[in-house]
């Protein structure tokens, strides 16, 4: 059998000629030709995370082809003998919410079978304020919030009728772009200035919501008849600095700055609260094969803050990667889980 392994590489990593048309995604999405912002690659693979994915696809007996994303990927659907899976990881390039769902909508259209969710339930996810509506009406817990789409003086009675502090984010991005302590508003007064530098930085709308100063957990979830929470983890600081904020700039220094807890140190009765509500998103999303939910908890009350049904596979440091090692899954195993759940859900042969 043979796996085509889709991703989007950053742009450093990248030949020539597909760094020109990566570069043209980015200078005709979001209006500019200047340097990529700091944070503007973050979701994208490096070399070593997809040589890692590869070798633990092929070390399950899989032939892997590594077929890349955008201009690349479509001459390689049009031209090249169609493998038997695709594992995808494309992110897209841009700013657009459906960024996520191009490369899944064109399998769909040539009608090959590929891991993960499809190009609907990206694209809600990837649109912050939409999967907190879908998840809320199924009965999920989310932080009182609001969309902000356009000046902040148009929803100026909105805004200060919110719960202090509110922390605001991008609303279509990933991998905690544009958060950190910065984005924690105590007062009504700094908050029009905040959500005005979030717009202008990000050029997309800005979601506000409540600031729930309690646990950060991460959920993470493998297949479909049922979904099975793999674990659940708590991030903590390494050091007690006022109000906690797992965005880029922790992410980025990690070792250093937070504790990882696995498995997490809660009650039965919250611990099934969280799986259950995580079990309930999972759904009410319409994720397959794999997800990473992401909650803060308090008072016994799971607040569901995001899903990330394209989770990072980093073998060192993504979260999903590290919550499997901590409850004995190691990397082979995920990856050969994430195929399993997609194989199965396609009936194309016996779980290996």
């Amino acid at each position: 059998m043979k796996i085509a392994l889709t991703y989007t590489p950053r742009i450093s990593c990248i030949g020539s000629t597909d760094k020109i048309n990566a570069q043209v995604t980015v200078e005709n999405s979001n209006g500019s030709t200047s340097e990529l912002a700091d944070d503007a690659e973050e979701e994208f693979d490096s070399p070593e995370t997809i040589d890692a994915i590869s070798n633990a696809i092929a070390s399950c007996g899989f032939d892997v082809e590594q077929w890349g994303d955008g201009p690349l990927l479509m001459r390689r659907l049009l031209d090249s003998e169609h493998p038997d899976l695709i594992f995808n990881l494309a992110e897209g390039r841009g700013i657009h919410r459906s960024r996520e769902a191009w490369a899944p909508a064109l399998f769909e259209m040539f009608g090959i079978p590929y891991t993960g969710s499809d190009p609907l339930t990206l694209s809600a996810t990837l649109d912050k304020d939409c999967a907190r509506r879908l998840v809320r009406e199924a009965g999920v817990s989310v932080p009182v919030g609001m969309l902000v789409n356009g000046s902040p003086q148009e929803f100026c009675a909105q805004l200060a009728a919110l719960p202090f502090p509110v922390i605001v984010k991008p609303a279509f991005e990933g991998s905690s772009k544009g958060l950190g302590n910065h984005s924690v508003i105590e007062d009504y007064s700094h908050l029009d200035d905040a959500i005005t530098r979030c717009s202008a930085c990000y050029r997309q709308p800005v979601l506000v919501e409540e600031f729930i100063d309690g646990d950060e957990l991460t959920v993470g979830i493998l297949g479909n008849n049922p979904p099975t929470i793999v674990g659940v983890m708590r991030v903590s600081p390494v050091k007690n600095q006022g109000r906690f904020v797992y965005g880029l700039d922790v992410k980025r220094d990690w070792r250093r700055r937070v504790h990882y807890e696995i498995p997490v140190p809660l009650s039965e009765v919250d611990l099934a609260a969280v799986c259950n509500s995580a079990r309930t998103a999972f759904r009410a999303l319409g994720c397959r094969d794999v997800a990473r939910l992401d909650y803060r908890f308090k008072d016994g009350i799971p607040y569901f803050l995001e899903a990330n049904p394209l989770p990072g596979l980093t073998p060192e440091s993504s979260d999903l990667v590290l919550l499997a090692e901590g409850m004995g899954i190691d990397y082979r195993e995920l990856i050969e889980r994430i195929v399993n759940a997609a194989l199965q859900r396609y009936q194309l042969h016996t779980a290996i």
